[in-house]
């Protein structure tokens, strides 16, 4: 199969994928999709999409093979811990048509943490399944490794145990250039910069420029926040921003990153 990654574009992009029944059910709050999302934009990658699918097989392979045709990576979290809902590697072994197997350098892993053969049991040792080819993801923390294949990397979901793992991941990954941002806020209604807005659009169609309502301390207002690569651009369109809420009546507040 060729994915984006054969072929890397000069401004990769990236889909998250959240593994997990407990997800969707409300009983866990995700936190892996913000920390990708910001470790990604510091590189360069963009994030284009997240999927929440549960802990079903033909769901998992159907994200998964549309996301990674689609993204240059692919990230998912859950599902590789040792419980029998623990699907995720054998469903991306089936999504690119290897064999899961018992990954000796995962099992040594594994033997080094808990050191008591005793301990390692064989619910431990399904966490060494890993899909023929796949190269292991250093986990710090508990040992049991995730993997990549292809453009994908399968990570744990376990918020401190993933962000180790993204660590190890990002110098792997082929950046593009940063993406940088500026935010204007002000207590005016969206209704009343609205036309401005859309017009400054027009005149910057290379930034991002998206609209953030918000209630604070009794008052209304809203954080304009304006992304691009090119900074001079991103100065430039910040200024008019700050003039146009001027002009508005409101008075503008401006700070470097996003914030709503």
């Amino acid at each position: 199969m060729t994915t984006p990654e054969s072929n890397p574009a000069s401004n990769p992009t990236a889909a998250i994928l959240i593994i997990g029944n407990e997800i969707l059910s409300g009983r866990t709050k995700d936190a892996n999709l913000p920390h990708i999302a910001e470790k990604l934009g510091g590189i360069g990658v963009r994030l284009r999409e997240a999927r929440v699918v549960p802990d079903v097989e033909e769901e998992i392979i159907a994200a998964l093979d549309a996301l990674r045709a689609r993204y240059s990576y692919v990230f998912t979290t859950g599902g590789i811990g040792p419980t029998h809902d623990d699907i995720t590697s054998a469903c991306v072994a089936k999504a690119f048509g290897v064999a899961l197997e018992r990954n000796p350098e995962a099992v040594a892993r594994l033997e080094r943490h808990y050191g008591d053969p005793s301990k390692l049991n064989e619910a431990r040792l399904r966490m060494a399944n890993i899909p023929a080819g796949g190269e292991l993801i250093d986990n710090p923390i508990s040992a049991a490794p995730g993997f990549r294949i292809g453009n994908v990397f399968v990570m744990a979901g376990v918020p401190n145990i993933m962000q180790a793992m993204l660590d190890g991941v990002l110098p792997r990954l082929k950046g593009g250039p940063a993406l940088h941002a500026r935010t204007v806020a002000c207590e005016l209604a969206e209704g009343v910069i609205a036309a401005d807005l859309g017009a400054l659009q027009d005149r910057y169609p290379e930034l991002e420029i998206g609209s953030y309502p918000y209630f604070r301390n009794g008052y209304f207002g809203v954080s304009l926040v304006l992304r691009g690569t090119d900074e001079p651009r991103l100065e430039a369109a910040t200024e008019e921003l700050a003039g146009i809420v001027r002009r508005l009546g409101g008075t503008p507040n401006v700070t470097v990153g996003a914030k709503g």
